[in-house]
């Protein structure tokens, strides 16, 4: 991967931003995609625009949301000690005992505390922990001192941050779904640096927003948009290390390229021309099968108005929505081509109605 884009991505992916709360990873999203794309915006939602050709008559709607998982205030004690609800989904067995920065203020220290092993009945200790029995200390004595620094509102996100591994593995906090809005800029890079894009199509590199509370973000900007065909992108569930049954979810493996979803989801056209995209660039590729709707901005697409014809890709992930999170930089940059590929694929005259011929 290019110095530049590294240094993008690991900008994404440290950056906090609990869905409702992207602003600062909406203005690193712009910063970096402002020298090559014709316009850049951001709507009162929040979703962060990047454009090719933005007068084309053929729209292609590229999404991958920027907000992650975290925590949000809702009380603070006497003692002053924070209680919070969890922003998109946490496994609690996972949060106890994990360091978090708490945005207030300024940037605030905390730890998630619970009762100390010792203390436990021996009932609890069979048991998973819920979040209504955790809190976040940051070392406060009494509310007066948590509220100089904290609000009711204010967020927090786990202190892990990027980090390389061997080979080309990558672990970070917030991969799910950063790496998608790194992947779509990356994509609109390619298209206007290396050319293919036909003439009357442009292209809409969308930053969505709220995705880990409801896929709003992907329903207002596609709305918006009014794209005749889109792709999104997100993590999936790599199916390659111990104890998940590739008989109940099919094989995903890190390291073997990206993943095109084939389902009821994905406009069959649009699947049949990332298969050839990928074919014939040589981008290696896995298929995802979804027997429905997906979790996805690519459902919310695909019900936009009268229907966009969109297609879903795919990076394998480990340990999705833990704090060390983990995949293939290889892949991410294939999925970036792969995506390009499409694009330069569509003309404005493409008929996406599903057909046998």
């Amino acid at each position: 991967m290019r110095a530049e884009s590294l240094d993008f991505l690991v900008e994404m992916v440290n950056t906090p931003s609990p869905s409702g709360y992207e602003e600062r990873a909406a203005e690193v999203y712009r910063k970096y995609t402002k020298p090559f794309a014709d316009e850049v915006r951001t709507d009162s939602h929040g979703n962060t625009y990047a454009i090719l050709a933005p007068d084309a008559p053929m729209k292609i709607m590229l999404a991958g949301h920027m907000d992650e998982i975290g925590l949000i205030v809702h009380y603070i004690d006497d003692q002053g000690f924070l209680y919070f609800k969890t922003i998109g989904g946490h496994d609690s067995t996972v949060m106890v005992g994990q360091r978090v920065w708490v945005h207030g203020k300024k940037k605030v220290a905390g730890v998630l505390g619970r009762k100390a092993i010792h203390l436990l009945e021996e009932d609890e200790r069979k048991k998973k922990p819920e979040v209504k029995d955790l809190w976040i200390d940051i070392g406060a004595s009494s509310r007066a001192e948590a509220e100089e620094l904290v609000s009711l509102g204010d967020v927090a996100t786990y202190q892990w941050e990027f980090q390389k591994m061997l080979g080309d593995r990558a672990t970070a906090r917030g991969f799910d779904n950063k790496m998608g809005s790194f992947i779509v800029a990356e994509a609109l890079r390619l298209l206007k640096q290396d050319g293919g894009l036909q003439e009357g199509v442009g292209v809409y590199a969308v930053a969505t927003v709220q995705e880990e509370i409801g896929l709003r973000g992907a329903r207002t900007s596609a709305f918006a948009i009014e794209a005749q065909t889109g792709l999104a992108v997100d993590v999936n569930h790599a199916i390659d290390y111990p104890g998940v049954s590739k008989t109940r979810y099919g094989q995903l493996d890190i390291g073997k390229g990206p993943s095109m979803t084939r389902g009821a989801n994905v406009n069959p056209i649009v699947f049949k021309m990332l298969r050839e995209a990928a074919e014939k660039d040589g981008i290696p590729y896995q298929v995802d099968v979804e027997a429905a709707g997906t979790g996805t901005d690519g459902n919310a697409m695909q019900i936009n108005r009268s229907g966009m014809a969109t297609g879903i890709l795919g990076v394998p992930l480990r340990y999705m929505h833990c704090p060390c999170e983990l995949l293939s930089l290889t892949d991410v940059e294939n999925c970036a081509r792969l995506m390009a590929a499409y694009c330069r694929r569509v003309a404005k005259d493409t008929d996406f109605t599903p057909r046998l011929s």
